[in-house]
C-alpha cells in the first residue's frame, strides 16, 4: 500500500501563487509516476499535471500549460506543484495520485492511490 497526504492548499488571490506538495508512504515507491487531479463542486475529477518516475515525462492539462509545473524528489517521496497566476476557476480540492506504470495517465482510472484532497481557493 501507498500512502499519499498533500499539503500546500488555501485561499489566495487571483494572481497569486501556491505550491502544493504530496508525500507518499508506505511500500516501496520506486517506479511510480504520479499525477494530480482537481475536483470542483459539480464537476468530475480533472486531470492537472502528471509526472513519471525518471521525472523524463512530464504532462499537463490545457486549463494549466504555462502556469503550473509538477515535479517531484524521489529520494523524499514527494511530489509537488507549483501553481503560479492562479484564477478563480483554478478553485478545487486538488488530490495527488500515484500508479506502478511508467508513464502518467490523464485518466484517474489510471490510478491506483489517492489522497485526501487538499482545498484550493482563488478570490477574484
Amino acid at each position: 500500500q501507498v500512502q499519499l497526504v498533500e499539503s500546500g492548499g488555501g485561499l489566495v488571490q487571483a494572481g497569486g501563487s501556491l505550491r502544493l506538495s504530496c508525500a507518499a508512504s508506505g511500500r516501496a515507491f520506486s517506479g511510480y509516476s504520479m499525477g494530480w487531479f482537481r475536483q470542483a463542486p459539480g464537476k468530475e475529477r480533472e486531470f492537472v499535471a502528471g509526472i513519471s518516475w525518471s521525472v523524463s515525462i512530464t504532462n499537463y492539462g490545457d486549463s494549466v500549460k504555462g502556469r503550473f509545473t509538477i515535479s517531484r524528489d524521489n529520494a523524499k517521496n514527494t511530489m509537488y506543484l507549483q501553481m503560479n497566476s492562479l484564477k478563480p476557476e483554478d478553485t478545487a480540492v486538488y488530490y495527488c495520485a500515484a500508479d506502478p506504470r511508467l508513464m502518467p495517465d490523464e485518466l484517474p482510472s489510471g490510478y491506483s492511490y489517492w489522497g485526501q484532497g487538499t482545498q484550493v481557493t482563488v478570490s477574484s
